[in-house]
C-alpha cells in the first residue's frame, strides 16, 4: 500500500495528538483507501509520516481498535482493517461508543465535556478508560473541565415512575435519587483526584434541571455530539425486599448518533446549535443541584 503524506502539522511546528491522527486514518478506511483486511504500515512507518513518537501512533491505534475499525494492534506486526469496519456515523450502544470517543477528547491538552442525561452512571463507566490512561501516563491533559446536567430532585419524573405509585413517595423515585447522588459523588471524585495525583486542573460541575431529559447528549471538547433516545419500556427490579414495577430506560443501551464539525456544514450545525442550547440551559431555568 502507498502511503501519501498529509498535513500533519499546523502553522509549522505543533505535532499532531492522538484523535487527530485517528481521524485522518479513520477517514481513509471511511474512504475506501483502507479496505477491510488490508495491513496498515507499521508503527515506525506512521510515526515517521506523522511526524510524531510511537506512543502517539500507539494511542490512535488503540483508539481504532476499541472501535472495532482495527484488529491485531500490537507491537509485534501492523494492524489490519478489520473485517466490516463500522463507518463513522453508524450508531452504537452508549456503552460501546462513549468511551472511545472519551479517549479521544481526553488526548487534547484542554479537555471539555459537557452532558445532559438521567444519572451520571454511564458517564462515570465510560470515564473509567481515560482516567486510567491518564494513569498510566498515556494521556497527559493539561486541564479538564466537566459540566452535567441532571434532573432536580424536586419535579415529578416522566421516568423512572412506579407503574402504579406516583409523586414524592414514589419508590422509584427515591432509588433514582439515591443513584444519581452516589454517582454524582463518585464520578467528581475520580476526576478531581487527578488533581493531586497529575497535577491537572479539574473542575467538575452538576447543575440541576427542572424536567426530565428525553434524550441524552455528550458535547465533546465543542467539537463532537453524541445523542442517544432514552426508549422506555416497563420492568420489574428487586429494591430493599420488594419489587418494584417501574416505567424505566436502559440508559446504556440507547445508541448514540455521532456528529462533528468536520463531517460537513450540516454536523458543524448541529453540533454548534447543541452547545448553544447545553449554554442556555446552563445559564437560565438550571440551579445548584442538591445531593441531600
Amino acid at each position: 500500500m502507498v502511503v501519501t503524506q498529509e498535513n500533519v502539522a499546523v502553522n509549522g511546528s505543533r505535532k499532531l495528538s492522538p484523535q487527530e491522527i485517528a481521524d485522518i486514518l479513520r477517514d481513509r478506511i471511511r474512504a475506501g483507501d483502507l479496505r477491510s483486511g488490508d495491513r496498515l504500515p507499521t508503527q515506525a512507518e506512521l510515526a515517521e509520516e506523522f511526524g510524531v513518537e510511537r506512543g502517539t501512533i500507539r494511542q490512535a491505534l488503540r483508539a481504532l481498535q476499541d472501535e472495532g475499525r482495527l484488529s491485531n494492534v500490537s507491537k509485534g506486526s501492523p494492524p489490519r482493517v478489520a473485517e466490516a469496519a463500522p463507518t463513522r456515523d453508524e450508531p452504537q450502544p452508549t456503552m460501546v461508543g462513549l468511551a472511545p470517543r472519551l479517549t479521544g477528547a481526553f488526548a487534547v491538552p484542554h479537555v471539555r465535556v459537557d452532558a445532559v442525561c438521567h444519572t451520571a452512571e454511564t458517564l462515570m463507566l465510560a470515564l473509567g478508560e481515560s482516567v486510567r490512561l491518564i494513569h498510566e501516563g498515556k494521556l497527559r491533559p493539561e486541564s479538564i473541565d466537566v459540566r452535567i446536567l441532571l434532573p432536580s430532585r424536586d419535579i415529578n419524573l416522566a421516568f423512572p415512575v412506579s407503574v402504579d405509585a406516583q409523586g414524592a413517595e414514589d419508590p422509584v423515585h427515591q432509588r433514582w435519587l439515591e443513584m444519581r447522588n452516589a454517582q454524582v459523588h463518585v464520578l467528581r471524585h475520580n476526576l478531581r483526584a487527578l488533581r493531586s495525583s497529575h497535577g491537572i486542573d479539574v473542575n467538575v460541575t452538576f447543575r440541576a434541571l427542572p424536567f426530565t431529559p428525553p434524550v441524552k447528549l455528550y458535547l465533546l471538547n465543542g467539537e463532537e455530539v453524541l445523542m442517544g433516545y432514552y426508549m422506555l419500556t416497563q420492568r420489574e427490579e428487586e429494591h430493599d425486599g420488594r419489587t418494584l414495577v417501574m416505567y424505566d430506560a436502559l440508559g446504556s443501551e440507547s445508541l448514540l448518533f455521532f456528529f462533528e464539525t468536520r463531517s460537513g456544514q450540516r454536523d458543524a450545525a448541529f453540533v454548534d446549535q447543541s452547545q448553544k442550547w447545553f449554554n442556555a440551559l446552563w445559564e437560565t431555568i438550571t440551579t445548584d443541584l442538591s445531593l441531600s
